[in-house]
Order: C-alpha cells, then sequence, then structure tokens
C-alpha cells in the first residue's frame, strides 16, 4: 500500500470518526431535552436552611468534649 493510499484510507477513517461523533452529540442533546426533569437518586427533594446565628448554649450542657473527655477530669 502506498503512502498516498494510507494517507486517504486515514482521511476517510478520520471523517467517519466525525461523523460518528456528531451524530453521538445530537443523540445525547435529544436524550437530555425529552428526559424528566428528576432530583439526583440521593438528594431530598427540599433543602434545609441552617441559621447563621449561634447555637444555644444549654444545647451543650453537660456534654463531653469530643475526643477531650469529661471537663472535671484530667488526661492521664
Amino acid at each position: 500500500m502506498s503512502l498516498q493510499d494510507e494517507l486517504t484510507d486515514v482521511k476517510r477513517r478520520l471523517d467517519d470518526l466525525t461523523r460518528t461523533v456528531e451524530r453521538l452529540e445530537r443523540s445525547l442533546t435529544h436524550t437530555r431535552e425529552d428526559a424528566p426533569r428528576t432530583q439526583p437518586a440521593g438528594r431530598p427533594e427540599d433543602l434545609v436552611t441552617i441559621p447563621d446565628t449561634p447555637y444555644d448554649s444549654s444545647l451543650w450542657t453537660d456534654s463531653d468534649d469530643e475526643g477531650l473527655g469529661a471537663r472535671d477530669r484530667h488526661a492521664p
């Protein structure tokens, strides 16, 4: 096979690839437009807003500091 034949074959294959990619892009665009708009699996439909205000300190009464132990005891 001559160099010219190889180049012609490569160009033909590249053109085929380009047409295939364009068809795939059109198909994906069409699929996205037709797909129902749903929430992704595992995501709640309603988001809960968490306020930036500080928590009530009475929530932490009699609690241990996680990883530090009880307040009235000393580490060994």
